[in-house]
C-alpha cells in the first residue's frame, strides 16, 4: 500500500467526512478483480402497439447504452473510486468482448489479464425497458467454459496476484473461477494466518462455500446466498437481521472466513465475526427502478477502504454510502471519488430544529414508527460511539441523535472542547447510515426535547444507570422507555483526546 503524506492515521479514522473518499483514493492500493466479466446492455424505447403474432409489447427502441457488468462493473467502481485495478477473467472474441475490454481499458484498468478466447462468449445481459419499466432481460452465455481458456487463466492469474494490496473474487458461478483458477488461489495466497506478505482477500461469491478453503478475510453473501448457506428461509425485517445474527457461526465456520458481511437490500448490512455482530449499516430509501448493481459498488467501496488501511467498521459505513449513491442512479453505475465526496457533503447542515423535527416524527408516528432518541456530545467519534448508535437504532424505526450545542460542550468538557464545532459533529453523525435525524440543544438536560418529541425509547450508554439520568422523570411522564446499552470499556472522546494530546498511538488494533 502506498502512503500519502496525511494518510498516517487512517487505521483508527472512522468519521465520515467528505473529504475521506479523496484521502483514501491518494492511497491508490492495487487491487485485483478475478471472476465472471460481464457486459450490460440498457435498451430503452416507447410502446404503442401489440405484436401481430402474441399479445406481447412492441418496444421501438430509441436508445442503446453497454456497460460493463458484474466483475467488470466492481472494477469500474473500483478505478472510479482510485484504486489501481487488474482485473482476470475470460471473454469471447465476439463484438461484445471487444467493446467490454475497450471501456475497462478506457477507465484506465490493466487488462492484460482479460483472456479472450475465440469458443467463448462474452456473457451479456440485455435489459429492455420502456416508461422507466424494465420490461425484458436477455442473457447470453456460454454453456462451458472451454478448458484451454480457463488454463490460461490459472497462469495469467499466478502471476498477476504479487504485490497486490488487494485480491477481489468475483464468483456468480459461470465456471470462470472454478478448478484450475480457483486451486491456483489457493496455493499463491495460502491459507491460515494472515501474514504481512499476502493481501487482503474479499470473496463476494453466489456460493462462498467453495472458497473457504482460501480463508478468505471477508466474504460479502446477500440474502439469498446467505439463506442457500444456511438452507433455510430468511424471514423479512428486523427478524431478517436477528435470523442472520443468530447463525454467525454457522456462517463463519461455512465460509472459512475470518467476517462476513451479509448485504440484505434496504435492510443494509450486518456485520458478523467470532464475536458476535459486530456492526449494522442500513439503506437510504431509494425509489430507482433500474438501479443494477449497488451490490458491486459495495464491495468495491469495502475492498478499497480496508486495502487503504480504513477500521471495517468504517469501511462497513463507507461502502454502504457508496451502495446508497448508485441506486439513485438509472442503469448499470459506478460511484466516484467525487461522487462520493458530494454524498458525504451533503449532510453537512443537517441538523433540524426543534419545530421541524416534531412534524417529521409526528409523520413517523403516522405510519407506526417508533422512535428512539439519544444525546451526547459526539466531539471525537471512535468506535463506542458508532457501536452505541447502532445498538439505539435497533430499539426502534426512527433513531434521532440530539448534539450538545458548542457551549453546551464547554460547560459539561471545560475549556478546549469541543475539538469539532456543531456543524462538523452533526455532519459527521448524521452521515452514518444508523441516523436519521440530528438536532443540537443547549439546555442543562435533553429533557425538555424529550419532553417535546416524545421518543417511545430514550437510549443511554452503560455508563449510567436509569437513575443517574436527569431526564428519565421526563421520558417516564409519558409513558416512553429508559434503555441502557452496552458499556464499551476504554472507548470515550476523552481518553482519545487524552491520547492524541499525549502523542499516544492506538490504544489496540482497528476493527
Amino acid at each position: 500500500m502506498s502512503t500519502s503524506p496525511d494518510s498516517s492515521d487512517l487505521s483508527t479514522q472512522r468519521a465520515l467526512t467528505d473529504r475521506l473518499p479523496g484521502r483514501l483514493a491518494a492511497e491508490q492500493p492495487s487491487i485485483l478483480v478475478i471472476g465472471d466479466v460481464m457486459l450490460d446492455g440498457w435498451w430503452s424505447g416507447s410502446i404503442e402497439r401489440l405484436c401481430r403474432e402474441a399479445p406481447a409489447p412492441v418496444v421501438d427502441i430509441q436508445t442503446r447504452e453497454s456497460v460493463p457488468g458484474g466483475a467488470a462493473n466492481t472494477a469500474m467502481n473500483l478505478a472510479a473510486l482510485g484504486a489501481k485495478v487488474a482485473v482476470a477473467g475470460i471473454i469471447g472474441t465476439d463484438d461484445a468482448g471487444e467493446d467490454l475490454r475497450g471501456q475497462l481499458a478506457a477507465a484506465g484498468i490493466d487488462v492484460q489479464h482479460l483472456q479472450s478466447h475465440p469458443d467463448m462468449v462474452t456473457t451479456t445481459k440485455i435489459r429492455i425497458s420502456s416508461g422507466g419499466q424494465v420490461m425484458l432481460r436477455l442473457d447470453d452465455a456460454a454453456r462451458a467454459v472451454p478448458a484451454d481458456a480457463l488454463d490460461a487463466l490459472a497462469a495469467s492469474v499466478r502471476a498477476a496476484v504479487g504485490h497486490r494490496d488487494a485480491v477481489l473474487v468475483c464468483d456468480y458461478g459461470t465456471g470462470v473461477v472454478a478448478d484450475p483458477v480457483r486451486t491456483v488461489l489457493a496455493d499463491v495466497l495460502g491459507t491460515g494466518t494472515a501474514g504481512k506478505d499476502r493481501p487482503l482477500v474479499v470473496v463476494d461469491a453466489h456460493d462462498p462455500r467453495a472458497w473457504a478453503a482460501l480463508q478468505p478475510d471477508l466474504v460479502t453473501p446477500n440474502a439469498q446466498e446467505t439463506a442457500r448457506l444456511l438452507d433455510r428461509k430468511l424471514p423479512e425485517g428486523q427478524a431478517r437481521v436477528e435470523a442472520v445474527a443468530a447463525e454467525a457461526g454457522a456462517l463463519l465456520q461455512g465460509t472459512g472466513s475470518r467476517a462476513v458481511v451479509v448485504t440484505l437490500d434496504r435492510d443494509g448490512t450486518v456485520l458478523l465475526t467470532p464475536d458476535g455482530v459486530r456492526h449494522r449499516t442500513w439503506a437510504r430509501p431509494a425509489a430507482e427502478k433500474q438501479a443494477s448493481g449497488a451490490g458491486d459498488t459495495f464491495v468495491a467501496a469495502l475492498t478499497l477502504a480496508r486495502a487503504a488501511g480504513l477500521p471495517l467498521t468504517a469501511s462497513l459505513d463507507l461502502a454502504q454510502s457508496a451502495a446508497d449513491v448508485v441506486v439513485h442512479q438509472p442503469g448499470t453505475s459506478v460511484c466516484s471519488t467525487a461522487q462520493l465526496s458530494r454524498y458525504l457533503e451533503a449532510f453537512a447542515d443537517t441538523a433540524l430544529s426543534a419545530d421541524e423535527l416534531e412534524r417529521q416524527m409526528e409523520l413517523h408516528r403516522a405510519q407506526g414508527q417508533r422512535i428512539v432518541l439519544t444525546n451526547g456530545c459526539f466531539d471525537v467519534l471512535h468506535s463506542g460511539h458508532t457501536r452505541y448508535l447502532n445498538q439505539a437504532k435497533q430499539l426502534g424505526d426512527i433513531l434521532v441523535v440530539a448534539l450538545n450545542s458548542d457551549d453546551s460542550v464547554r460547560r459539561l468538557k471545560g475549556a478546549g472542547r469541543p475539538i469539532n464545532n456543531m456543524a462538523d459533529r452533526a455532519a459527521v453523525v448524521a452521515a452514518l447510515s444508523c441516523v436519521d435525524y440530528v438536532t443540537v440543544f443547549d439546555t442543562p438536560t435533553a429533557a425538555p426535547l424529550i419532553r417535546r418529541l416524545r421518543p417511545e425509547v430514550y437510549a443511554k450508554g452503560g455508563d449510567y444507570t436509569p437513575e443517574m439520568l436527569a431526564e428519565t422523570p421526563a421520558v417516564e411522564e409519558y409513558g416512553g422507555r429508559v434503555a441502557i446499552l452496552d458499556y464499551v470499556a476504554e472507548r470515550s472522546t476523552t481518553a482519545v483526546v487524552n491520547r492524541i494530546r499525549d502523542g499516544q498511538g492506538a490504544a489496540s488494533p482497528a476493527t
